[in-house]
């Protein structure tokens, strides 16, 4: 796979040289690929928001680099810029941030900062509302008349219409209900399939990550102590517990089994794998 996003060594240090100084990154070593869905959980502290506040350059590194397709963010005023519309940023409860009159102009903002035309403007608000579930009849209302749920897909639109070859999303679904939660999922989905963009998602639920992401990368305490794919990562459910996250419910219900005796394999981490694994130790037992 072909990397787009690397750090190398980063590291960053809060009030350096004060009797507050913290190190919130160190010596991270991080790589997103084109074209995955990546996950990133880590306990509250743990240094994963200020990780992707450093992805496209909101924070400058204490020490070490941010590479984006190979090219350090911080070589020119002109690179940090572009890696700006590159990597796209969505912030914990987006809906906050919305200030224009209208949507249309809300969605609009940061193609017109692109300096693209009107007639790219147009067409990319529209394709962006599209992929949030926003009809064009809702483009002229203003943002401060809709409901949480759907001010939330305005300001994800709003990031969409930039067309990042990066999108990141730091809690997309936190304070909505189970319906709003798998509308917002969808439509991320939507968009890493129809862009082939990377997603990189920042959650604390490790259900929607397990059935969500294709690698997760678990930060603790500044560091990266272990990355794979969910049935790798949540293979270590004591360790994830001992950082405060735990494991899918699911998971945590096989390996109970497993300490029981139960000749299933613990690292289940979806409903249809935890299916697969109970038909196929009944089968074991000859009992199917």
């Amino acid at each position: 796979m072909e990397p787009i996003i690397q750090t190398e060594k980063l590291c960053h240090i809060y009030s350096a040289g004060t009797p507050f100084e913290h190190g919130a990154l160190i010596d991270v070593d991080f790589t997103a690929y084109r074209g995955e869905y990546l996950g990133v959980i880590g306990h509250t502290g743990s240094g994963k928001s200020t990780l992707i506040q450093h992805l496209n350059g909101l924070l400058k590194p204490t020490s070490g680099r941010v590479l984006v397709e190979g090219r350090d963010i911080w070589e020119s005023k002109a690179a940090t810029r572009a890696t700006r519309f590159q990597v796209g940023l969505v912030f914990q409860y987006p809906e906050y941030q919305l200030f224009e009159e209208t949507v249309y102009k809300d969605i609009a903002f940061g193609p017109k900062n692109m300096g693209l035309d009107e007639r790219e403007i147009d067409h990319r608000v529209r394709e962006a509302a599209a992929f949030v579930g926003l009809s064009d009849a809702i483009l002229d209302a203003s943002p401060f008349e809709l409901s949480g749920g759907q001010k939330r897909r305005v300001a994800i639109a709003g990031v969409i219409a930039m067309e990042p070859a990066v999108l990141i999303l730091d809690e997309p679904t936190a304070g909505l209900d189970p319906v709003g939660v798998e509308q917002i999922l969808s439509n991320i989905r939507d968009y890493h399939e129809a862009k082939n963009a990377t997603i990189i998602i920042v959650s604390h639920s490790m259900e929607e990550m397990a059935r969500t992401v294709d690698r997760l990368v678990v930060i603790n305490d500044g560091r990266i102590p272990f990355q794979g794919t969910p049935r790798e990562v949540f293979a270590h459910g004591e360790e994830l517990e001992a950082m405060g996250l735990g494991v899918p419910q699911i998971t945590r219900v096989f390996h109970r089994l497993k300490a029981m005796g139960a000749d299933v394999d613990p690292s289940v981490y979806t409903i249809p794998q935890a299916k697969e694994a109970v038909l196929a130790a009944l089968k074991r037992k000859g009992a199917v």
